[in-house]
């Protein structure tokens, strides 16, 4: 009689992995422990002994993603394209996982992991000798685009596909809003973004942090200007 196979065993490291797969492949929505434990060939209750439920399953997919966008040695020592090569690393990194951005804006704190990556960024802009202050208000501009997205407020809708409709639609937004059409036309649109169809488009992050990191750079030669100062007792 035939020795049957020995099965790998289950690990949090091999659930995590598989779960990334999923949503790699099917998106986020499509991870649940029932479907994990299809791809594992494992009942769901056996992946409890390795993650306590589904919200720290995501807290640990985002840690490895975050990982991921993690550049340990910037090609650079100077600190603005350093910085900037940070934040291009993290956007690729989440070009590779478009579903991570939806996960890690539902965690309420940030992990050990996470603070490694907020750390090494804050160590960079500081390293140029921009004041605390001006670091704050730095990070707090960069927002998401540290984790490699920027969410848009209102994404833009696809056009009409049929030409007379669309035709009919550029006609009215010529007549009500053609500042808006105006702007809109003037530069290509990616459909396939990290964020869904919209402007988030790889050159639009980066003409994005290259004018938050130029005007740091202005401010952190401007001193008169108050948060270009170092911090006071106020």
């Amino acid at each position: 009689m035939a020795t049957p196979p020995l099965r790998e065993p289950l690990t949090q490291q091999r659930v995590v992995e598989r779960a990334i797969e999923i949503a790699d492949s099917d998106g986020l929505d499509a991870v649940s422990m029932r479907a994990l434990g299809d791809a594992l060939g494992v009942v769901p209750m056996a992946l409890y002994k390795h993650v306590a439920n589904k919200d720290q399953l995501l807290d640990l997919m985002v840690d490895v993603i975050v990982l991921e966008m993690r550049l340990e040695h910037p090609s650079s020592a100077a600190w603005k394209p350093a910085a900037r090569e940070r934040l291009l690393y993290a956007r690729t990194a989440m070009e590779n996982h478009p579903w991570a951005w939806r996960a890690i804006e539902t965690r309420e704190a940030p992990s050990p992991v996470a603070l490694d990556h907020i750390e090494a960024m804050i160590a960079t802009l500081r390293s140029g000798g921009l004041s605390p202050r001006l670091v704050h208000h730095v990070m707090h501009t960069l927002g998401s685009r540290l984790w490699g997205f920027a969410q848009e407020v209102f994404a833009s809708a696809p056009p009409p596909t049929d030409p007379a409709q669309l035709e009919a639609a550029m006609a009215f937004m010529a007549q009500r809003w053609p500042h808006v059409l105006e702007v809109a036309a003037a530069s290509s649109h990616d459909p396939n973004t990290v964020v869904g169809g919209g402007c988030d488009d790889a050159a639009e992050f980066a003409f994005a942090i290259d004018v938050i990191l130029d005007g740091a750079e202005a401010l952190h030669h401007a001193p008169s200007r108050e948060w270009a100062l170092p911090d006071s007792n106020r």
